[in-house]
């Protein structure tokens, strides 16, 4: 009996290596495996839904046949690095005036020739991009454009697609909505919305977000967010909602069709209607006008800023524009999409801002969003609003965020860490180009568990020749150099006359002073990273700043517990305008300030680079110009990249009295009465409002916080306070 058990098992075991053997060998020749009609229009190249639960490894899907373009296009065969010898330069074809082209596509060509990498010349160039608009390939669509394969094959650069990007919004039409675009692109890459996992080539094309062509190029809407107080929301009326279509048949209606059972109309608001298409009448089914009639009771808008869990479904296509809305609405995203590529999620971690459910599992979903904590739900909606604001409220940011993913393969140095694309400020305000280790930057602090240097360096701007012992700028020196954490003092000498010979400069300060002449002429030097300026921390200060030690190591110490923000004394406010409908510009003593100058204020030096190497040169030269805007500006700067005020510490009333109101932050009476002029309030307002439009919005944030040290005012001895000459 043991001996037919044992033969029984020796030829099964014989049948079945037999049988995997006839399978790989089948693989290798490129037979079909199963006889299955819709497998095997998979396996010859033709577009296949991934709705089932296929598993097939990386390993057998690259050795399937060819699609349309090349599914094994990685950066390493079909990139040529060798374009990108001279940096990282993007190159726009010229548009051809008789060439249509989409609002959408328009905005992206746009987008792209006012970043720092446009070049007019192609042979500097490392990336082109076609003229051509791809972003439409719906037949059936207004915005589809023909042709495209020869138009395409007829630029001078083509190459058969190497280092270009195709852009793509919407591919297929009714009724698969296949992922083909209707022609070859080569080895081109593709950056396309609603992008299948099966069909994405790792490392090689981008998972493009859906956008409306309402989506502003520049600035956009801010997260829903910013409007509670302390970014904490306030707890919302529906825990998990959604209204849109029904598709009542065909690819996409499944999950749709089945919300209903988990909606309960209280809690759980899932609405759908069947007005959709020009037949849908003829294949309503006996839910539909109860559907219909709940769906018709709620306004979209109003439930989507009211719940805490929005369900973003599957369309006919794998995303929707849904996903966008909800992330600025501070909605959590409960993703039902199977097989969906999402956006950037190369570079972006989705599991901290949104749940990523199954299709299959709908009934599961009431139970996981009710088993979220509320610390973890606060934590989800802050994360919606921080990758909505960096990386996809406009198509300025959609485009830059593109680009610098592709920037970051093309040059591993410039390859960021997750945690610089996933926490504030994000990667685009995070320049590797600065420093190659996120030690350097002012916004990891907490994450490392470190802190920035003890130390800082003064950089002072004199414009006036000296004439006495007794100069402002020889005061301004004396007082800094008795603090005990100055290294070094940088004065940038921008003055026709030349600065006096060494041996009359102040022998007793025991701090070294560098003074700069070269390349000093215009007012934007001082925001210059120079190389000598090796602290963390930059004291931004005039020649003729009245500030005392203690003042200045006061300020520093403040800077020390936030190291993102510009810390000062001169504060300024900025307002809405109704009569002028623009806005202005105010130096009024108030509790409420929006700035603070840099004539005296403490900063880090990460902030010079970003001013200098980011900023576009027609916004420099509007400052060169005017001579009057450089500190509005770098506060724009600041506040865009942190979306945090300034911070205004105190002051000896003496220095408010003094001069500290000037608009070249000069602080001298004798000059005050320049601040006064209306023509410099009119220059400064002018200016707010060229860096307004600029920016895409007003990225200022007013606040009422002064900072005292410990026994400002009390009525105890001088001799108990640390700082005893700011009283």
């Amino acid at each position: 009996m043991q001996a037919v058990r044992r033969y029984s098992l020796l030829c099964l075991c014989g049948i079945v290596i037999l049988s995997g053997y006839l399978v790989v060998n089948k693989i290798q020749n490129g037979q079909r495996l199963f006889p299955s009609k819709t497998f095997q229009s998979f396996a010859d190249g033709a577009d296949f839904s991934f709705s089932q639960d296929f598993h097939i490894s990386t390993k057998f899907r690259r050795s399937l046949p060819s699609q349309t373009y090349q599914q094994r296009c990685r950066m390493s065969n079909c990139f040529d690095f060798s374009l990108c010898k001279n940096g990282f330069r993007v190159y726009v074809y010229p548009r051809n005036p008789q060439d249509l082209l989409s609002e959408s596509y328009t905005k992206i060509l746009t987008a792209i020739e006012q970043t720092r990498f446009y070049t007019t010349d192609p042979k500097q160039a490392c990336l082109f991009i076609p003229s051509v608009d791809t972003l439409d390939r719906d037949k059936l669509s207004q915005n589809f454009f023909p042709d495209v394969q020869n138009r395409l094959e007829s630029l001078p650069y083509w190459n058969n697609g190497r280092n270009h990007i195709i852009f793509n919004l919407y591919s297929g039409t009714w009724p698969d909505y296949s992922e083909h675009l209707g022609f070859d692109i080569g080895e081109a890459i593709l950056a396309k919305a609603s992008f299948s996992i099966h069909k994405f080539r790792d490392g090689f094309d981008i998972s493009f977000p859906l956008f409306a062509n309402e989506l502003p190029m520049r600035g956009g809407d801010r997260g829903y967010l910013h409007l509670s107080s302390n970014n904490i929301p306030s707890p919302r009326e529906f825990l998990l909602a959604f209204k849109g279509k029904r598709y009542l048949t065909g690819i996409g209606s499944e999950t749709r069709n089945s919300l209903y059972h988990i909606h309960n109309g209280k809690d759980i608001v899932l609405l759908t209607t069947c007005r959709h298409g020009k037949n849908w009448e003829k294949k309503k089914d006996k839910r539909c006008n109860a559907d219909m009639s709940e769906y018709d009771k709620y306004d979209y808008k109003k439930l989507l800023y009211n719940s805490t869990f929005c369900l973003v479904p599957r369309g006919r296509r794998l995303g929707s524009f849904r996903f966008l809305e909800v992330l600025q609405a501070a909605c959590i995203p409960v993703l039902l999409s199977n097989g969906w590529q999402l956006p950037f999620s190369e570079v972006i971690d989705w599991n901290k801002a949104g749940v990523i459910g199954d299709e299959r599992l709908l009934l599961q979903i009431p139970s996981i969003v009710r088993s979220l904590t509320q610390s973890e739900i606060l934590a989800y909606r802050q994360q919606t609003q921080f990758i909505w604001e960096t990386y996809l409220s406009s198509v300025e940011k959609i485009v830059t965020t593109t680009l610098e993913i592709i920037k970051s393969r093309v040059n591993l140095h410039f390859k960021r860490s997750n945690i610089i694309w996933n926490v504030e400020p994000g990667a685009i305000a995070t320049q590797m180009d600065f420093s190659d280790t996120i030690n350097n930057f002012p916004f990891y602090y907490q994450q490392l568990g470190s802190r920035p240097q003890q130390k800082f360096t003064a950089v002072i701007y004199a414009t006036s020749p000296i004439l006495l012992a007794s100069a402002p700028l020889f005061r301004t020196l004396r007082n800094v150099a008795k603090s005990e954490f100055v290294v070094k003092m940088i004065v940038l000498w921008h003055c026709d006359v030349p600065p006096p010979p060494s041996h009359k400069w102040p022998s007793d300060l025991g701090v070294p002073v560098l003074v700069k002449t070269r390349n000093i002429k215009t007012i934007s030097a001082r925001f210059y990273p120079y190389k000598e300026i090796e602290t963390d921390a930059v004291w931004s200060l005039e020649e003729d700043s009245l500030l005392t030690t203690d003042e200045i190591n006061f300020a520093f110490s403040v800077w020390q517990e936030f190291p993102v923000r510009i810390v000062g004394y001169p504060a300024r406010n900025h307002y809405w305008d109704d009569v002028k409908a623009r806005w202005s510009y105010t130096s009024k003593w108030s509790n409420e300030y929006s700035m603070v100058l840099t004539g005296a204020a403490v900063y880090h030096r990460y902030y010079h680079y970003l001013y200098t190497n980011h900023l576009p040169a027609d916004v420099l030269d509007t400052v060169d110009q005017s001579n009057n805007c450089h500190d509005i500006l770098f506060n724009f700067l600041v506040s865009h990249v942190t979306k945090r005020s300034p911070i205004k510490v105190t002051q000896r009333k003496n220095c408010e009295e003094s001069g500290l109101v000037n608009t070249n932050t000069n602080y001298n009476s004798s000059k005050s009465s320049l601040w006064l002029q209306q023509h410099n309030f009119s220059q400064r307002e002018l200016c707010m409002n060229t860096f307004t439009e600029h920016f895409g919005g007003m990225p200022l944030i007013r606040s009422q916080v002064r900072l005292d040290p410990l026994l400002f005012k009390d009525p105890v001895s001088n001799m108990r306070k640390k700082y005893r000459q700011i009283e």
